[in-house]
Formats: C-alpha cells, sequence, structure tokens
C-alpha cells in the first residue's frame, strides 16, 4: 500500500466525522450524535489550539485518520500530545496505517520543543489495540482516568 500522511483540512470534516461515528460504534458500541460530532470535528480543525488531526491516504482514499490534542504539564513545563479519533479503514487495516500515523506524528511532536511526550486512552478490554500501541514502544502508566461529564 502507498501510503501517505498528511493534516487534515476543514474540507475533510465529514470523512472524520464519519470515522469518529464508526470508531465510537466498533470500540464502545455508542452511537454519537452527528449533531454534536461533525460542529465538534469542525471546531478542531478551526482552531490549532484545540489539536490537529492527520489523515493517511492510500490511491486517493482518506484510509486512516489519528487525532491529537494537547494537555500542558506545570510539573515538567512542556506539553503531552494525546492521540485520539484512531481509526483505520476495515479494509486497510494490518496494512501499515496506523504505524504511519504514529510514527508521522511522533516525528512531528520530537521537532516540537515543548513536546515532552505522547499519550493515549485505550480501553481497558481493547487488547488487539493495547498489543498494537506495546508493538509501537508505547508502555502502560499508572494512571486510571476518572471523569465527572456534563452537558452530554
Amino acid at each position: 500500500m502507498n501510503l501517505s500522511i498528511r493534516p487534515a483540512l476543514l474540507s475533510d470534516a465529514d470523512v472524520i466525522s464519519e470515522f469518529n461515528r464508526l470508531m465510537a460504534k466498533e470500540t464502545e458500541n455508542k452511537d454519537l450524535d452527528p449533531a454534536i460530532l461533525k460542529p465538534g470535528v469542525v471546531a478542531m480543525l478551526s482552531d490549532p489550539h484545540k489539536g490537529r488531526y492527520y489523515l493517511a491516504e492510500a490511491d486517493g482514499r482518506v484510509v486512516g485518520q489519528l487525532g491529537v490534542t494537547f494537555e500542558w504539564s506545570d510539573w515538567r513545563n512542556g506539553n503531552f500530545w494525546w492521540i485520539q479519533s484512531v481509526y483505520v479503514a476495515k479494509d486497510a487495516r494490518r496494512g501499515g496505517v496506523f504505524r504511519g500515523l504514529y510514527q508521522h506524528v511522533i516525528a512531528a511532536a520530537e521537532r516540537e520543543k515543548d513536546v515532552i511526550g505522547v499519550r493515549l486512552y485505550v480501553e481497558h478490554d481493547n487488547g488487539a489495540a493495547q498489543a498494537t500501541y506495546r508493538q509501537m514502544g508505547m508502555a502502560m502508566t499508572g494512571y486510571q482516568v476518572m471523569e465527572d461529564v456534563f452537558h452530554v
């Protein structure tokens, strides 16, 4: 597969929204509300302070995506980049799409002087994803995520 990675554009909002919808359904059996989802994607695409998306293309078709958001660490005086919204089209899986996206993001993060690390959330029961992330060199942390959600 001849893969290219590029930053997403505002015109990619539909494919990113659809991939996010598919990912939520597949991994968490959640149905995302398009009336909330697409404006959320557009907001991130429109404001680089919120984050950015990268898309993987093969043969002129988007086959994967990866989002990055930012978290400032006062303890370390630097940013963690959080990988999220990872999705690879079913017919493109096991073809190096995630690896290409991940390597692209790691290289971009390493070029930024204030980036001190890359993190991601992974579902407790998603062993396949955990194995893939370990193959990329990531390791589990000692943290668990807790939340108090509003307006959902």
